[in-house]
């Protein structure tokens, strides 16, 4: 085999791959082979899929976002009660009687403490 035997074997079989590939390729429509739609398709499926932002992570990123709105909304009722609740134990003295045997068991001197539980559960046998 000579040199030009090579050669004429090298481009009879890339001639033949490229008949078969041509075959497959004109069945596709001209309007999806074109390097434009190629090019769209290409830059959709990095954003969608491939990307460090992708689409899916998005969708999770803005889940947690609501998640922790609704997370921020509760915290500022619930600290929106606790100054209201810290004005009145600074003004006024009831209240502040009042948390405290409530939340510490504290009596008065002549007075008895008797804790009810207020379930089953917590009963001692």
């Amino acid at each position: 085999m000579t040199k030009s035997d090579g050669w004429l074997f090298y481009n009879s079989t890339i001639h033949h791959l490229t008949s078969n590939y041509m075959k497959y390729i004109n069945h596709i429509p001209a309007w999806i082979r074109s390097k434009y739609t190629i090019s769209l398709l290409s830059f959709l499926a990095i954003i969608l899929f491939f990307d460090k932002n992708d689409f899916f992570t998005q969708q999770a990123r803005n889940a947690e976002l609501n998640t922790l709105l609704l997370s921020k909304k509760h915290y500022e009722k619930e600290i929106a009660a606790d100054k209201l609740e810290s004005e009145q134990l600074k003004n006024n003295p009831a209240t502040s009687e009042k948390y405290a045997r409530e939340n510490f068991l504290m009596k008065k001197d002549n007075e008895d403490l008797y804790i009810i539980p207020e379930n089953n559960a917590e009963k001692v046998k």
